[in-house]
């Protein structure tokens, strides 16, 4: 057993709602108590939980790099649902560092939304040292949207150079997937029928019924080529979609998308959509937003309306939304600066540093461990100097997973 670290939360914003004097017990790398007794604690200060990243290239888009040697986007093809970020990480990247500093320990990185299907999203540790401790979660695929995977017609792959074409050519591959998802299905469970029989008329004993069954499922496997169980794994709802987008027009076509094939999915950025209709259009259909950058300079036409007024409005819905950086668009440890749009129209702040832990640790499938300070969660936690939405509140103190990395 390790040694108990013991925290004061003066003020403690544990991801649902604040109270005061409260002390956090630490062991190994859990939460095993949180009590108003009064206890000697190694640190005191404001306590919030370690903050998440909804959608960052953080580490891929390195700082002090030349854009020549950026690994955001692959050009090969429109589809490589295969491509694993991680793979294109460096742990050195100072960004990554500069995060931790200010208590952002967890990114969901993706690739950048140059192609349909750019690529897998994983929930890293931004703290880890290499990459082999980094992963906590394989996610989803990173997709895309609007004007960027039109805007490619240079790289390789079938280019479309319009939004209808691209989506037609979205369609065509899950619809060729989903369509040989169903005449495969139709063999196998042909197949195991006439297993069934055979084993009830005794033709066959149970040791051979139980190899032939698995050499029908082997059989069935084979079916499909990599990319196929890629999208096989997003039609199954065992994975999310990820779908950068940015207007209200391709907003409400990603909601018939996600229709037609029934995935589960999450609406990245929504920059642009100005009508509170089309929040609630998400809502009603049951996709999370994921929400940003907040702060950032519109380089497109498509961000004609990306006004900050429209937080907002996404708060007045009945959207259910966390936040982003979407690193290096805006800087990773400007996460917590996002936070200020919200309060300006009325959010609380323990409901606003909720954004950026519990809501997003939900969105990402991570809550069961991260997002909150509760009993049985993983310890990462910041010590604040000052309360966090100060402008000059820095932290006192980093604890990731029961290790202090910053003091």
């Amino acid at each position: 057993m390790g040694k108990k670290k013991i925290i004061k939360a003066t003020l403690l914003y544990d991801g649902i709602s604040k109270s005061e004097n409260k002390f956090i017990v630490v062991e190994n790398n859990k939460i095993i108590d949180i009590t108003p007794k009064n206890l000697k604690a190694d640190f005191e200060g404001i306590v919030t939980p370690a903050f998440i990243d909804a959608h960052s290239h953080i580490g891929m888009f390195r700082d002090a790099e030349p854009y020549v040697e950026q690994e955001g986007n692959d050009y090969l093809d429109q589809f490589l649902p295969l491509a694993d970020p991680l793979n294109s990480i460096y742990f050195d990247d100072r960004s990554l560092q500069n995060a931790v500093d200010f208590g952002n320990l967890y990114s969901c990185i993706v690739p950048g939304s140059g192609n349909l299907m750019g690529g897998k999203a994983m929930v890293i540790r931004n703290f880890a040292q290499f990459r082999n401790s980094a992963l906590i979660k394989d996610y989803g695929y990173k997709m895309a949207l609007g004007y960027n995977p039109r805007s490619t017609t240079e790289w390789k792959g079938k280019r479309p150079n319009t939004r209808m074409g691209i989506y037609s050519l979205l369609e065509e591959k899950f619809d060729k997937v989903l369509a040989k998802k169903q005449k495969a299905e139709v063999n196998r469970k042909k197949k195991i029928l006439d297993l069934d029989e055979n084993l009830k008329s005794k033709k066959i004993n149970k040791n051979i019924y139980d190899q032939k069954l698995q050499f029908v499922q082997t059989e069935y496997e084979l079916e499909f080529n990599n990319e196929d169980k890629a999208i096989l794994e997003l039609l199954d709802r065992k994975k999310v979609a990820k779908i950068h987008v940015h207007k209200e027009d391709d907003v409400l076509y990603l909601i018939k998308f996600v229709e037609k094939y029934g995935l589960k999915a999450t609406a990245d950025h929504t920059g642009d959509v100005h009508h509170k209709e089309i929040f609630d259009e998400l809502a009603k259909h049951k996709i999370p937003i994921v929400y940003g950058p907040i702060g950032g300079i519109g380089g497109k036409v498509e961000l004609l309306h990306a006004y900050y007024q429209n937080a907002e409005l996404l708060y007045h819905s009945k959207a259910d939304f966390g936040l982003m950086t979407d690193h290096p668009v805006v800087w990773a440890p400007h996460l917590r600066d996002s936070l200020k749009f919200f309060l300006i129209v009325g959010m609380s702040k323990e409901n606003a540093i909720s954004l950026i832990t519990k809501k997003n640790a939900k969105i990402l499938g991570i809550d069961d461990q991260l997002g909150t300070i509760e009993k049985d969660k993983l310890a990462s936690l910041i010590v604040w100097n000052n309360d966090p939405f100060d402008l000059s509140a820095f932290p006192k103190m980093v604890m990731a997973e029961g290790k202090i990395i910053r003091e």
